[in-house]
């Protein structure tokens, strides 16, 4: 199960949707190492997602996974999701910080949905139907985006907020001089800034 080179923005399987996998392939040897090896380069690479895409494979497939930590309780045990459909819940959008592997050393604030349905096939065939929320609806669209050629820089509304990893977490969450994030203002519509990682952890921010 080695670990795959990431491919990084400019790489044209970023911008090319991805295919659905033909449930019948799903058994081959191929997909199977496939799904192995995107495993082992998302923890290699310290991430909590990896879209097929990421490591130049047009499927739709991704993996994701976290780790148990103090400030975000329960972990998210590893998911491997092949074609999926989502729909999302009633809320309001949710502001929060995301990173991207194939995007290195940036930080931005996003709006994505605070739970969506995730309808698909897991890496047996069989059906998954099931909810996700808080952080883990996050990276279940961040992975989804990156199947339909969209990255999170595609979903910021503000480009203030855009900022190199030292300098984040210099001057917008680490107590430096007031970086732009909390001026921010939605056109209008009352919607929540999350400073910080997942859930508003200042400390954790994640890549997928």
């Amino acid at each position: 199960m080695p670990a795959r080179p990431i491919v990084r923005l400019g790489h044209p399987a970023l911008r090319t949707p991805a295919q659905p996998v033909a449930p019948g392939a799903l058994a081959l040897p191929e997909i199977q190492e496939l799904i192995d090896d995107m495993i082992e380069t998302m923890r290699a690479a310290l991430g909590v997602g990896l879209a097929a895409p990421q490591v130049g494979v047009g499927l739709q497939l991704f993996v994701y996974e976290a780790a148990l930590r103090e400030e975000r309780d329960p972990g998210i045990p590893l998911h491997a999701v092949i074609n999926p459909m989502l729909t999302p819940q009633s809320g309001e959008m949710v502001y929060d910080w995301e990173g991207c592997l194939s995007i290195p050393d940036l930080r931005g604030l996003v709006p994505r949905h605070p739970a969506v349905r995730v309808r698909g096939l897991d890496r047996l065939g069989r059906p998954l139907d099931y909810v996700a929320a808080g952080f883990e609806a996050r990276i279940v669209q961040h992975e989804f985006d990156h199947l339909h050629a969209v990255v999170f820089l595609d979903r910021m509304r503000d480009f203030k907020t855009l900022a190199f990893y030292d300098e984040w977490e210099r001057y917008m969450v680490g107590g430096g001089e007031a970086g732009p994030a909390g001026d921010l203002e939605d056109e209008g519509e009352d919607e929540l800034y999350e400073a910080g990682g997942p859930e508003g952890d200042p400390d954790g921010t994640e890549v997928l």
